[in-house]
C-alpha cells in the first residue's frame, strides 16, 4: 500500500477502526471528539466528499496519512506499515448510522491461563516444529459471543494476549509488543511469536548466546519501539520475505547502524518458522545445511 492508495480509504473507517465513533454526521460531514486528546466538545470534523479532516481546537487538518502521522507519532513509512496490517477496505465506505455512540466493549472473558497440555494444541506446535518452547507459552480458555475456545497464548507488555491455534490467530486485550531480557548489550527481533520460537529451537546450533529479545506482533507495532533500541550494541533483525518486512528492515537500519537484517538464513522462504517447517524436520541438519 502506498500514500495514494491508503487516503482513498474512508477516513471515517480508519477512526472506527481504532474505536471513534461519530457524535453526529450527515451526508457532507462528520463529527468527533478530538481524537488526540481529551475533550467534551466534538471539535474534529470530517469532509466526506474530500475525505479530509479538521481539528478545530488546534487549527489543524489534512489527509489520512497526516492523521496517522500525528495519531501514531510516526513516519510515513511507519504509518503505511500500520495501514497494511489492518483489515480496511480499500475503496469501499463504511456507513454509520446518525447516532451517539459509546466505545465498544470488551465481548471476550478469559476463562483459565495454564501451561500447554491439550493434546491438540502439543501437536499444533509441533507442526510448526515448535513443540519444545512450551515455557514461553500458555493454554488460554476464553469465551467469546457467547462460546467457549481455546488456544496458545503468548503475553504482551500490556497484559494482553496473542492468541493462536490452527483455526484462529486474534489478540485478546489490548495489541503490543513482547520483549524477553536478558541484560544483554544485544537485541533480536521478530515479527510473530513463532519466528521467536523457532530461532529459540536452533539457537544453539547457530552457536549464538541469549540475547534480549523483542515479538513485535505485527509489524504495525513498530513504531512503538524507537525508545527500545537505543541501548543496544547489536541488534538483529528477523522480518518475513515480504514487503512490509523490506520495509521494516529498512526503517530499523536508517536510524540505527548497529541493526543487522539476518534473513540471509531463511532467505528461500517466506519467514524463519516456515524455513523451520519446510526446510528440514531436524534443526540441527537445518542449520548445518544452511552453512554449507
Amino acid at each position: 500500500m502506498n500514500c495514494k492508495q491508503f487516503n482513498t480509504i474512508p477516513l471515517e473507517e480508519v477512526l472506527l477502526s481504532l474505536g471513534h465513533l461519530p457524535t453526529k454526521q450527515n451526508e457532507k460531514e462528520a463529527w468527533y471528539l478530538n481524537p488526540f486528546a481529551t475533550e467534551s466538545q466534538a471539535s474534529f470534523k470530517i469532509n466526506k466528499s474530500l475525505n479530509k479532516w479538521y481539528l478545530f481546537s488546534e487549527g489543524i487538518g489534512g489527509n489520512n496519512t497526516d492523521f496517522m502521522k500525528k495519531y501514531l507519532n510516526a513516519s510515513v513509512n511507519e504509518v503505511l506499515l500500520w495501514a497494511e496490517d489492518q483489515n480496511l477496505s480499500s475503496f469501499q465506505k463504511q456507513n454509520i448510522p446518525d447516532q451517539k455512540f459509546e466505545n465498544p466493549t470488551k465481548n471476550y472473558e478469559i476463562l483459565d491461563v495454564n501451561g500447554i497440555h491439550h493434546p491438540a494444541l502439543l501437536e499444533y506446535l509441533r507442526e510448526r516444529k515448535v513443540g519444545n518452547q512450551t515455557q514461553f507459552l500458555h493454554e488460554i480458555h476464553y469465551r467469546m459471543n457467547d462460546k467457549n475456545y481455546f488456544g496458545i497464548g503468548f503475553k504482551n507488555d500490556s497484559g494482553g494476549y496473542e492468541i493462536r491455534n490452527k483455526y484462529s490467530k486474534i489478540c485478546l486485550g489490548k495489541k503490543d509488543i513482547s520483549t524477553i531480557k536478558n541484560d544483554s548489550n544485544s537485541l533480536r527481533i521478530f515479527e510473530g511469536f513463532f519466528d521467536f520460537l523457532s530461532f529459540k529451537s536452533v539457537e544453539n546450533f547457530l552457536e549464538k548466546e541469549p540475547a534480549d529479545y523483542l515479538i513485535l506482533n505485527s509489524v504495525s507495532m513498530l513504531h512503538n519501539i524507537k525508545s527500545s533500541l537505543l541501548n543496544y550494541e547489536n541488534i538483529e533483525l528477523y522480518f518475513d520475505n515480504d514487503e512490509a518486512g523490506n520495509r521494516a528492515v529498512d526503517i530499523i537500519r536508517n536510524e540505527n547502524k548497529n541493526a543487522e537484517d539476518c534473513r540471509v538464513l531463511y532467505s528461500d522462504f517466506k519467514d524463519l518458522n516456515d524455513w523451520m517447517i519446510h526446510k528440514n524436520p531436524s534443526p540441527e541438519r537445518q542449520v548445518k545445511q544452511r552453512r554449507r
